[in-house]
């Protein structure tokens, strides 16, 4: 990148690098390293940038909802640290003319893609914290997830919490929750299982974990019942 359209890029994203370096390798993507061996991209940015993000998304959800438990926060993290919302950050940021791309990958509109966005965006995060420190990663984090944040206070909760709501709102026992099935390997295992309130028919939910087997069949029930979860 020339050095004014860098310097354009520090000046939206908020940042002046010491290391410009940690920049440009941010900003690379594999395409543009093809064939060239030890080329240097910004996936292994984004592996710790993926990282950075949680910890401030997290530590923020923690100060801000203090009458939260695990099962209210969880849901707000993942509406704020998911591929959308990295992707989102990244448009706010503008980063998507700054990325590095072969021709190939340029013309098949990479610089919009979803994917590309949201990695660019956690490398772009890793790199200012390398750069900077945890404060000014979240610093960035900050000012282009400000919508995401204000948004995530009113996130949804889960269906087990809003069964669990309903169901004491109708003075019905429950609800509760039986493995029916567990299948497969040890490291990719599949659950079934059944959701229970009183008085009314059974659900069941699968999934990959016995967490997410009992959602599912939580929102079956709701489902079931007419009710929005």
């Amino acid at each position: 990148m020339a050095e004014d359209a860098i310097a354009a890029l520090e000046a939206r994203i908020g940042h002046a690098f010491a290391n410009r370096a940690l920049l440009t390798e941010a900003l690379t993507h594999s395409s543009a390293s093809h064939g060239r061996a030890g080329a240097i991209t910004y996936e292994r940015l984004e592996f710790l940038g993926d990282r950075v993000l949680g910890l401030v998304i997290c530590e923020y959800l923690y100060a801000r909802h203090t009458s939260d438990a695990e099962d209210g926060l969880a849901p707000r993290l993942n509406a704020l640290v998911n591929r959308g919302a990295c992707a989102r950050a990244a448009e706010r940021a503008d980063l998507g003319p700054a990325i590095v791309l072969s021709r190939a990958e340029a013309q098949a509109g990479g610089r919009g893609k979803e994917a590309i966005l949201a990695d660019v965006c956690e490398s772009v995060i890793a790199a200012i914290y390398l750069d900077a420190g945890l404060e000014a990663a979240r610093a960035f984090v900050m000012r282009f997830w400000a919508s995401e944040l204000e948004g995530a206070s009113r996130a949804r909760k889960d269906p087990k919490t809003t069964l669990q709501e309903w169901a004491a709102a109708q003075r019905r026992d429950g609800p509760r929750y039986e493995v029916i099935a567990r299948t497969g390997p040890d490291h990719a295992p599949h659950f079934l299982v059944e959701a229970q309130v009183s008085g009314l028919e059974r659900a069941r939910g699968e999934g990959g974990s016995k967490r997410e087997a009992e959602q599912a069949a939580a929102a079956a029930l709701l489902k079931a019942q007419g009710v929005d979860d």
